[in-house]
């Protein structure tokens, strides 16, 4: 199996992308440490990865805020001596035009979204091993959005930023990684997304499973794909073709 005895640290981990994420990782013998704010569903997962024989850790952790991303990389280190992987998923939206959204939710979906990574790259990195590997999830907004959600696709075009540049820095480490933009998956985020609901987003083409999404995160944090970094794997059924 890929993963055998390897460390596997995902925010958002209780639900969505981040739960298929945790569950492949996991049936493919990682040891995982789920990483979510709402403990019930952080708890579900690992539930759910024990109750196949897996072998997993929660631990609660606002992903913006340094003291808790670093309590979370400590319990990991603490129980398994190191890291392997990184998943970045966790992140949030906010629906309001520009000129109406208010101050502190422009900057708390950039803290979620962007600060996330540089804290669990800055205090999980030291952890990780030659041929170690970190997945961040962008998404297809980077490329081609719609209005009410530039926060969003700002920060998801800040991922893929960070993910070119710090891959220079993690080169001497030989330490990969990537991100992955997905397009419309069958989540909470998707259709309770008010754009949806509203038709103002239209949801043209396939919608994915998060099964999908965790298939393409968990080939990239495998050693197949060793010779790939720096760079965004986009999964979306061919959504950018036909927008």
């Amino acid at each position: 199996m890929r993963f055998s005895d390897k460390v596997c640290v995902v925010s958002g981990g209780g639900s969505g992308i981040g739960r298929a994420a945790c569950e492949r990782f996991a049936s493919e013998g990682g040891k995982v440490t789920i990483v979510d704010t709402n403990e019930r569903d952080g708890r579900k997962t690992v539930e759910q990865i024990v109750a196949r024989q897996g072998d997993a850790l929660f631990a609660k952790a606002d992903v913006s805020n340094a003291a808790e991303v670093q309590a979370a990389i400590d319990a990991t280190v603490a129980r398994w001596h190191r890291i392997d992987v990184i998943v970045n998923d966790a992140a949030m939206m906010t629906f309001a035009p520009i000129l109406d959204l208010a101050e502190d939710e422009w900057d708390k979906v950039m803290a979620v979204n962007l600060r996330s990574l540089f804290l669990f790259c800055k205090y999980g990195v030291p952890y990780m091993r030659e041929g170690s590997a970190i997945v961040n999830i962008s998404s297809v907004h980077a490329h081609e959005t719609t209005k009410n959600v530039v926060p969003y696709a700002t920060s998801k075009g800040g991922v893929e930023a960070f993910t070119r540049g710090f891959s220079e820095e993690l080169s001497a480490r030989k330490i990969r990684i990537n991100a992955v933009a997905p397009g419309a998956v069958n989540t909470p985020m998707l259709w309770n997304n008010p754009n949806v609901k509203s038709g103002a987003e239209q949801i043209t083409g396939a919608v994915g499973e998060p099964a999908d999404i965790a298939a393409a995160i968990c080939f990239l944090a495998s050693h197949e794909a060793r010779f790939i970094t720096g760079t965004t794997l986009v999964v979306d059924g061919g959504r950018l073709d036909i927008l």
